[in-house]
C-alpha cells in the first residue's frame, strides 16, 4: 500500500468523508466516517497533511487532529471550489480538498486557539444583538406608519418612536399600544446588553498592548482595535500592508486582460466585520476632520476630500488605515501623524 501523504477531510455534522492520496496525488482510500469515528481513524494514521475547508467547526477539528501529530491545513472554500469535478457530493468535495492542499501556491487559514475563538465571540454576539435591535426598531416604525405616523430611520430616532407610543394624544388604538410596548421593552433590553458588551470590549482594549498601540491611529477606538487584535490572523503572514487590505476586501476588483488594467469596486472578500468597522472608523475621521491632524490642509486626506466623492474617500481611507495597522503590528511601533505639504 502506498504511503499516505495528504488527507482531504470534508466536514459535516454527522457524516464525514475522507480522501487519502500518496505523494503522486493518486487516490489511496475513500471512506465515510461517523462523527465519533473521526479521531479514532486519524489516531491510527502515520503523521501526514490533513486538509479541511475553513468553516465554523474546522478550528475545533484542526486542534484535535493536530494533537494526534498531523499537520492540519485549513483552506478557504472559494479556493477549493475550482477543484471540484462535475457533480458536487461529499466524495468529490474531499477529493477537491486533497488536491487543493497539494498546490504549492495554495493559501491556508491558521487554526485558531480556543482562547482566540472565545475572545471573538463577544463581537459576534454584539453584531447579532445590533441586528435584532435594528429589526425591532424597523418593526416599530412599520407599525406606526400603518397609523399615519412617519419617523426617520436610524437608532437615534428611537426616542421619538417611544414618545409616540406613550403619548395618549397620538391616537393609537389601545390594542396597538399594548402590543408595541413589547417591542419598546425588547429594544431597551437590547440597548442594555449591547452597552454591557461595549464595556467588556473597552476593558479588554485597556489590557491588550496591541490594542493600545492601534488606538493611536486616528479613527480606531477600543472596538476596532480589539476586533483587529482578535479577529485578524497573525499579520506576519502577510508580506505587506496591501496584502492585508486585500484580505479585508478593501482593494479594487480586477478584470484585466490583454495588458489593459480594468479595476472595479472593492472585492468585499475576507473578514467583513473588520472591513465594516474600518470604514466606520474612516467615516468618523471624515466627520470630525476639523480636529484630526491627518485631515488638515495639505494632507493626503484633505486632497482626496476636495476632489473625490465622500464614500470613495471613506473606503480609500479605510484601505490606508488597514496598511497602517499592518505596519504598526509587524514593526511594533506607534502611529506617527504624516507631515502636511505646503
Amino acid at each position: 500500500m502506498s504511503e499516505i501523504i495528504t488527507v482531504g477531510l470534508d466536514l459535516a455534522k454527522n457524516v464525514f468523508q475522507v480522501h487519502e492520496a500518496d505523494a503522486s496525488g493518486r487516490a489511496v482510500l475513500r471512506k465515510r466516517l461517523r462523527r465519533d469515528q473521526v479521531l479514532a481513524f486519524f489516531g491510527q494514521l502515520e503523521p501526514c497533511i490533513v486538509a479541511m475547508e475553513a468553516c465554523g467547526g474546522s478550528h475545533y477539528w484542526g486542534r484535535e487532529i493536530t494533537r494526534l501529530g498531523h499537520d492540519v491545513r485549513l483552506i478557504p472554500p472559494a479556493y477549493v471550489k475550482p477543484f471540484v469535478k462535475r457533480q458536487k457530493n461529499d466524495a468529490a468535495d474531499a477529493e477537491a480538498i486533497c488536491e487543493a492542499a497539494q498546490r504549492p501556491s495554495m493559501r491556508f487559514v491558521p487554526v485558531k486557539s480556543e482562547e482566540t475563538q472565545g475572545a471573538a465571540s463577544v463581537f459576534r454576539v454584539r453584531e447579532l444583538l445590533i441586528r435584532q435591535r435594528t429589526q425591532a426598531i424597523n418593526a416599530l416604525r412599520g407599525h406606526l406608519t400603518e397609523f399615519g405616523m412617519v419617523v426617520p430611520k436610524g437608532a437615534a430616532n428611537v426616542t421619538r418612536l417611544v414618545a409616540l407610543i406613550a403619548d395618549p394624544a397620538s391616537g393609537l388604538p389601545e390594542q396597538a399600544v399594548t402590543t408595541l410596548r413589547v417591542l419598546v421593552d425588547v429594544t431597551g433590553s437590547f440597548d442594555m446588553e449591547i452597552a454591557k458588551l461595549d464595556a467588556e470590549i473597552r476593558n479588554r482594549a485597556k489590557e491588550n498592548d496591541v490594542a493600545r498601540r492601534l488606538m493611536t491611529i486616528p479613527g480606531i477606538g477600543p472596538l476596532i482595535a480589539t476586533a483587529i487584535a482578535v479577529l485578524a490572523p497573525p499579520l506576519e503572514t502577510f508580506r505587506r500592508g496591501r496584502d492585508f487590505a486585500a484580505w479585508l476586501g478593501l482593494v479594487p476588483r480586477q478584470h484585466s486582460t490583454g495588458g489593459k488594467q480594468r479595476l472595479g469596486a472593492t472585492t468585499k472578500m475576507g473578514e467583513r466585520s473588520l472591513r465594516r468597522l474600518l470604514i466606520l472608523g474612516a467615516n468618523s475621521v471624515i466627520i470630525k476632520r476639523h480636529v484630526h491632524q491627518a485631515a488638515r490642509s495639505g494632507t493626503w486626506l484633505a486632497g482626496m476630500l476636495s476632489r473625490k466623492p465622500p464614500m470613495l474617500v471613506r473606503v480609500a481611507l479605510a484601505n490606508k488605515m488597514a496598511r497602517i495597522v499592518w505596519a504598526l503590528m509587524v514593526k511594533g511601533e506607534e502611529y506617527r501623524a504624516p507631515a502636511a505639504t505646503a
